[in-house]
Formats: C-alpha cells, sequence, structure tokens
C-alpha cells in the first residue's frame, strides 16, 4: 500500500493506521484481560495496567512523533503553495504548527505518565493533547478554505470543517462531564456513582480521539 503512494503520502497514511491499531489493540487487551469493562472505557484506561500498558505508551510516543512528522510536512506544503498564491500569512501558518506540535507533546506526556501512577501529570497531558488537537484541525480547516480552489476542493475542505465541528462539540462535554467525576478508577461498572458522567465524557473522548485520525486521512491526497 505504501508503495504505491507517490510523494509524501505514505506519512499520513502511516499515522492513521497505527494510531488506530494503538488504540485497538490496548483496549481489546484491556477487555480480554479483564481490566475494563468493554462498553466504552476512557482510552487511557486501556493503558493503564500491564501488558497492555507497555504497548499503549510505545505505540501512543510513535504516533506523537509520526504526527509531528505529518505537520511539519503540512506546514512546509502550505509554505509552498503560498509562496504563488499567498492565501494564508505565514504567521498563521507557523502559529497552527506550534498549536499541532503542543498537542504531540501532550500525546507524549499522556503515554509516559499513566492515569493511575501520576494523574494530575496525566490529566494536564490529556488536556494539552485534546485542546491542541482541537484548536489545530480547527485552524487547517480555515487554512484549507483560503486555499481553495486551487489548491484544495470546496468538498475536502467541507468534510474538514464537519470534523472539526464535531470535534470542537465533543471536546466541551467531555471536559464538562469529566470534571464531575470524584474518583480516580478505571474498573467501572454501570450503576455506580458518577458513572453517567464517566460514560458520556468517555464517549466524547473517543469522539474526538477518531475525528483526529479521519482529519489526518485527510491529508493522505494533498501529500501526493
Amino acid at each position: 500500500m505504501l508503495c504505491c503512494m507517490p510523494g509524501v503520502a505514505f506519512v499520513p497514511a502511516l499515522l492513521v493506521s497505527w494510531s488506530s491499531a494503538a488504540f485497538i489493540i490496548s483496549y481489546v487487551i484491556a477487555v480480554l484481560a479483564g481490566h475494563v469493562e468493554p462498553l466504552v472505557p476512557y482510552i487511557s484506561d486501556t493503558g493503564t495496567k500491564p501488558p497492555e500498558s507497555g504497548i499503549f505508551g510505545f505505540m501512543i510516543n510513535i504516533s506523537a512523533l509520526l504526527a509531528v512528522i505529518t505537520m511539519y510536512i503540512r506546514y512546509l506544503l502550505i509554505e509552498k503553495q503560498n509562496e504563488s498564491s499567498h492565501f494564508v500569512r505565514p504567521s498563521c501558518n507557523m502559529f497552527s504548527l506550534c498549536i499541532g506540535l503542543m498537542g504531540c507533546i501532550g500525546m507524549g506526556i499522556v503515554a509516559t505518565f499513566q492515569e493511575l501512577s501520576v494523574p494530575s501529570v496525566h490529566d494536564i497531558g490529556a488536556l494539552v493533547a485534546f485542546g491542541s488537537g482541537v484548536v489545530y484541525i480547527t485552524l487547517q480547516s480555515i487554512i484549507s478554505y483560503k486555499s481553495c480552489p486551487q489548491w484544495n476542493t470546496y468538498f475536502v475542505c467541507h468534510v474538514r470543517m464537519a470534523i472539526s465541528i464535531i470535534s470542537c462539540i465533543a471536546f466541551i462535554p467531555m471536559i464538562v462531564f469529566a470534571s464531575q467525576i470524584s474518583m480516580t478508577k478505571i474498573d467501572w461498572t454501570p450503576g455506580e456513582k458518577d458513572y453517567t458522567y464517566h460514560f458520556m465524557s468517555a464517549v466524547c473522548e473517543w469522539t474526538v480521539a477518531f475525528g483526529f485520525i479521519f482529519f489526518f486521512l485527510t491529508f493522505i491526497r494533498d501529500f501526493q
């Protein structure tokens, strides 16, 4: 598959496939080991206990590295296109890159400091990762519209903006519901205290996470 992609399209393709595998593999192992309930655990819950914790940490760190490479190539691509079209300010392009890199740092923190070991640091990393990620894809959606119709189709721009809006909408209740949870645990069962807050927050978290994955999927054509 990678050999059939011209240019550097294999970079976002690898990011999307690797990140999806990181989420799914750690989830399957955690469920089979009985460490989490199958019904919508937090993403971090699926990478807290061994053996899935080692796999989760390793794969998410690689995902963060791939995201850095993808964002930097995207920055260079816009910079090159902007030389002839002048559709966006260079400072806006740089600001978008910096925000994206902050999100990658947050991913590294999440992967390194596990939820039950250092919960405060883990939560800060998650907030930075998701918050910066939402801002990054929103800025990239705006930049995509500005580059139309020369460098992007309106269909792709609409798809990117739809993903950004859904991610933004999901991010807010994710934080609100998570702030209402009074305990730090991973083995949630229906009916116990704060389970509803946990469930709604986890649904929103998975929505935002896969929103990022689908957004980077739209970069493949650009990178060709």
